[in-house]
């Protein structure tokens, strides 16, 4: 590493190149002070740099790399000296036990090897979806307790991940609006809640309007389900709000081998389609 001085930095970089025996693009460098020209004539700096040949450089970083390579274990080595301390280790901490403390260990070991602890976590996970639900229903009660709705039923499981709200009484029909668009209103937003809150899934129940909307699309689909049992695809018509939803499970359920997705008309209108593209796409 040379320090050079000169006028200009062209004058600098060509005599840190004569110096250090190599052409200007060789040259590795870092410039100190930039060259001014003063004010008339006073103050006038030269342009100071600090440069490297970079054959040079890198070959002596090769050399370092090189040394160090020497000095570094092979993976296996390493490998190896971890399972001798390892071992060791072991031994001696076996060797300061007592033989109270070495049956206590293997009765801890034991432990985990039963099987029937899993019915008591599956006891646990029931309960723990019992308090939920009941959680879920005193703060959904209190909820349309402040509507002008007359609501006395009010009923929630929890399943699988699932909330099963069961929702009746002398204005259940005013819950659902016309078309069933208070009805999914309200299922958007106790959705966005309980998904938010406790990652539940929901299927809402108002009256009898959800078993309803399930029976009439159930007899709405049989001929999209036959079109796709002979040409092997099909689609349903546009379907608003939970009607979508309920196609695309009964379909999915009735189809477990085909593709069978909600799509988007550009109009924003949604409707279900059932083709192959799983199975081509898998076999290609």
């Amino acid at each position: 590493m040379k320090k050079v001085e000169a006028p200009t930095l062209e004058e600098a970089y060509q005599k840190a190149s004569q110096m250090l025996g190599c052409s200007v693009s060789e040259l590795q460098s870092e410039v100190m002070q930039h060259p001014s020209k003063g004010l008339f004539g006073l103050l006038k700096k030269n342009a100071i740099i600090v440069a490297t040949c970079k054959k040079s450089a890198s070959k002596h970083a090769k050399n370092e790399v090189k040394k160090e390579a020497l000095d570094v274990p092979t993976i296996e080595e390493s490998v190896a000296s971890e399972i001798i301390e390892t071992v060791k280790e072991e031994q001696t901490a076996l060797s300061t036990l007592t033989e109270p403390e070495i049956e206590k260990n293997a009765i801890v070991d034991s432990f985990f090897e039963v099987d029937h602890h899993e019915d008591e976590v599956f006891e646990d996970e029931t309960v723990v979806y019992d308090e939920l639900a009941l959680m879920i229903e005193d703060q959904l009660k209190e909820l349309l307790s402040h509507s002008c709705f007359d609501i006395d039923v009010v009923e929630v499981d929890v399943r699988d991940n699932t909330a099963l709200i069961f929702i009746d009484g002398n204005d259940a029909a005013l819950l659902i609006g016309k078309e069933g668009y208070r009805y999914n209103a309200l299922s958007y937003m106790l959705f966005n809640w309980l998904h938010a809150k406790y990652e539940l899934f929901i299927k809402l129940e108002i009256a009898e309007f959800l078993t309803t909307q399930q029976e009439m699309i159930r007899n709405y689909i049989k001929p999209v389900i036959e079109n796709v049992e002979k040409q092997g695809k099909g689609k349903t018509r546009f379907l608003d709000g939970i009607l979508v939803q309920i196609a695309l499970e009964q379909l999915r359920e009735r189809f477990p081998d085909k593709y069978v997705a909600v799509k988007t008309s550009r109009d924003g209108k949604k409707f279900v389609v059932i083709n192959e593209f799983n199975n081509n796409k898998n076999n290609g």
